[in-house]
């Protein structure tokens, strides 16, 4: 039972390191002003995040933030000032990842690190930002909110009219979300595929398998506990879900494999985020007394599954860990959850994974959405070259570690186009 609930501790993506000891604390960063360094702010310091954003041409992107907030004259100026970066550094990441404008240096396009290490470094000089004009707590929170939410592309979620499109053909409407790398105290070098994803098909174009024309709009959340339950997801997708015709959350999973995640479950099962903090709880929604033990996906697994999409296989998964009905030992059951269980991991663990699929799917649900196609989708994790895997020696990118995102990119996208034509 011991190695179980060590097991239901970890992320899906973290069952196979199981053995490894938990994140230590971050190296010391150097000093940007009186402010203390968040915990992800001081990781900015170390060999790998300076190497990503040197050879990637974000590096300049901080400096040249703070020089434009030292020149903004009031609150007024320095909001236009935020906005305007974190906006410009989702465009930039976007474009850089769908071959546009110039890659600024040799790392791979498809990579999503420069954006996670950009926008840390843009939070660290506005965190340690004095300007000449009083600006009050709340206010400072008001401009980081601004830059997290511009730079992720939480509030450009913008769909063309349903009549455009060749010869007036109806166009679908899918939202899909990423993540941030997480376990960066594991190895700092960690990219996350489905952020990747979510930067090379934010405004695209793809065929769905019925022959119709579908648009794709994209975000990135963090991995941090506090942000979902400040209710990121659902102020993120609650304008648009009942605009769109398919929905999913994406995050990476287990090695090797697609997951099709059936059910989620309303837990936290407390390992660290990338702020290093811990949460074993209930996971906090409005309105709790209504709130159900599990969701369920309807996506539609059984055509996704059958599809040729690509090179990793693809599963339907069933399982979850309950607690049942009267009893307070985890059981897992391979076949969903029984009735009257409680919740100890949904098909995608109790990682923040699971919480955007249940945050998400409960959100459908609650807007009487219930024949919304929408759900979760586990990719693969993203591994190193098998000569590249010790993070203290090994090199922030090689050529099979390129190669295994862009599969799993084209792969998600393989897997929309199945899902939203599926009838």
């Amino acid at each position: 039972m011991a190695s179980l609930r060590a097991a239901l501790a970890l992320p899906l993506a973290a069952l196979s390191l199981a053995l490894v000891a938990a994140p230590t604390a971050p190296a010391a960063a150097a000093d940007t002003g009186a402010v203390t360094p968040t915990v992800e702010e001081a990781r900015l310091d170390r060999a790998a995040p300076r190497e990503i954003l040197r050879r990637s041409g974000f590096a300049a992107l901080a400096p040249e933030f703070a020089r434009a907030l030292d020149r903004a004259g009031s609150f007024a100026a320095a909001e236009q000032v935020v906005g305007r970066y974190g906006a410009g550094l989702w465009r930039r990441a976007v474009d850089r990842a769908q071959g546009r404008g110039d890659a600024g240096g040799d790392l791979s396009r498809d990579d999503d690190r420069p954006l996670y290490w950009a926008r840390i470094a843009l939070t660290r000089e506005l965190r340690a930002w004095e300007p000449g004009f009083t600006v009050t707590e709340e206010g400072r929170a008001r401009l980081l909110d601004r830059l997290e939410r511009s730079s992720r592309g939480q509030d450009s979620l913008r769909f063309p009219d349903r009549t455009e499109g060749k010869a007036g053909q109806g166009v679908k409407r899918i939202l899909l979300t990423g993540f941030d790398p997480f376990t960066l105290d594991r190895d700092t070098r960690i990219s996350n595929p489905s952020g990747a994803t979510a930067l090379a098909l934010d405004g695209t174009w793809l065929r769905t398998a019925d022959g119709t024309l579908a648009r794709v709009e994209t975000a990135v959340f963090p991995v941090r506990w506090q942000d979902f339950a400040d209710g990121t997801v659902e102020r993120t997708l609650g304008p648009g879900l009942p605009d769109v015709d398919l929905f999913t959350t994406v995050s990476q999973g287990r090695p090797g494999r697609f997951d099709i995640e059936r059910t989620n479950g309303a837990w936290r099962g407390g390992f660290p985020d990338n702020e290093n903090l811990s949460r074993t709880e209930t996971v906090p929604v409005d309105d709790p007394a209504t709130q159900p033990q599990w969701t369920s996906t309807t996506l539609p697994y059984a055509a996704i599954t059958a599809a040729p999409t690509g090179r990793f296989p693809v599963y339907d998964n069933t399982s979850v860990t309950e607690l049942p009905a009267g009893g307070d030992t985890p059981v897992v059951r391979p076949d969903g959850p029984t009735p009257g269980s409680r919740a100890r991991a949904g098909g995608g663990g109790n990682y923040l994974s699971n919480e955007i699929a249940y945050r998400a799917t409960l959100l459908r649900d609650r807007l009487g959405l219930t024949r919304l196609p929408g759900g979760h989708v586990h990719t693969p994790v993203l591994q190193f070259g098998p000569d590249n895997t010790d993070p203290v020696t090994g090199t922030v990118t090689d050529p099979v570690f390129v190669r295994n995102r862009l599969d799993i990119i084209a792969q998600v996208r393989a897997i929309l186009a199945v899902a939203a034509g599926a009838r």
